[in-house]
């Protein structure tokens, strides 16, 4: 019987296997509109799948990483301006999209900008603080794909959504978490839709990585700076030993990212160009040994595990 089923899940992760190498024809007539590419997965990316030949269209929030990125690449990669937060700018890149692309359609879509500072404590964060996170990370994404979806439908091509672990665990407060389960659950939706378009939907899950999202020196003096616009009442009930706390355990972040950025950017690349492409990629060793895992543990028992080594309050039960 356990001959059986050894075989069966070896024959199991053969299948996969071969089928996850199965590649899609004509690449280099395909258009991809990447997200966020000034720094990070979206730079990364944008070169990549420029070596590999095909048409990229980078979206870069400032002309300056837009230049940059011109300077790596060949010159079918080309750039624009775009802000995910304003409607007028969307609507622009939409424009030049269709110019591009033609009557060919758009075969990728790569929801990559965010950012995640403010990330605090939620009681010492305003309303405005979530909702800067939630217009880039979550709202973005959403106007983004409405705009470009009819381009996608037309090649029957790829959305990929990056989200995170932090999408499956809310390991912080702020709006990060909360507009990472959105991706999650919007990407859900939005694969169920399209599905009988023949579009594919992919959701990137990254662990800790080394990107300008998060830089070390600018997440602890904004986190300072929440401490000083709290309340007199917040801040007595946390105690300035939470904040040194705190503190401390964003420095030993600095210990757990990987700087190998290719991880991310390969799951991406796969998503793009398999035939076969995987509904969810978890990237980083800690993502799928160790995060994802957690995901699926009974609640009180992640509490628990998150609790443990966590910052405590000085007004306590």
């Amino acid at each position: 019987m356990w001959l059986s089923l050894v075989v069966l899940v070896g024959l199991y992760y053969l299948l996969r296997w071969y089928r996850e190498r199965q590649v899609v024809s004509h690449l280099q007539d395909k258009y991809v509109f990447i997200t966020g590419c000034d720094t990070g997965f979206g730079n990364l990316l944008a070169r990549q799948l420029d070596m590999k030949g095909m048409r990229v269209l980078a979206a870069c929030l400032t002309e300056e990483g837009a230049k940059q990125l011109r300077v790596r690449t060949s010159e079918r990669l080309e750039t624009v301006t775009l802000d995910v937060t304003n409607t007028e700018s969307i609507a622009a890149a939409t424009q030049w999209v269709k110019e591009h692309v033609g009557e060919r359609g758009l075969w990728g879509l790569v929801n990559n900008a965010g950012i995640i500072i403010p990330t605090a404590a939620n009681e010492w964060l305003t309303k405005q603080d979530f909702v800067r996170v939630l217009e880039v990370n979550l709202l973005g994404v959403i106007e983004v794909t409405l705009s470009l979806l009819p381009l996608v439908r037309k090649a029957r091509g790829r959305v990929v959504n990056v989200a995170s672990i932090l999408g499956r665990l809310s390991l912080c407060g702020g709006g990060y978490c909360i507009s990472k389960y959105g991706v999650e659950a919007f990407s859900d939706s939005l694969r169920r839709d399209l599905f009988y378009f023949g579009v594919k939907v992919a959701i990137i899950e990254p662990g800790f990585f080394r990107t300008n999202i998060l830089p070390l020196e600018r997440f602890s003096q904004t986190l300072k700076n929440q401490w000083n616009q709290a309340s007199s009442e917040v801040k007595e009930t946390y105690g300035e030993k939470f904040l040194a706390s705190h503190m401390k355990k964003i420095k030993s972040l600095d210990n757990m990212y990987s700087e190998d950025l290719s991880l991310v950017t390969n799951c991406m690349e796969h998503a793009l160009t398999a035939c076969y492409p995987r509904t969810r990629y978890s990237a980083g060793w800690d993502a799928k040994f160790f995060y994802i895992p957690m995901s699926y543990l009974p609640t009180f028992l992640v509490d628990a595990i998150i609790s443990w080594n966590a910052p405590k309050p000085e007004k306590t039960l």
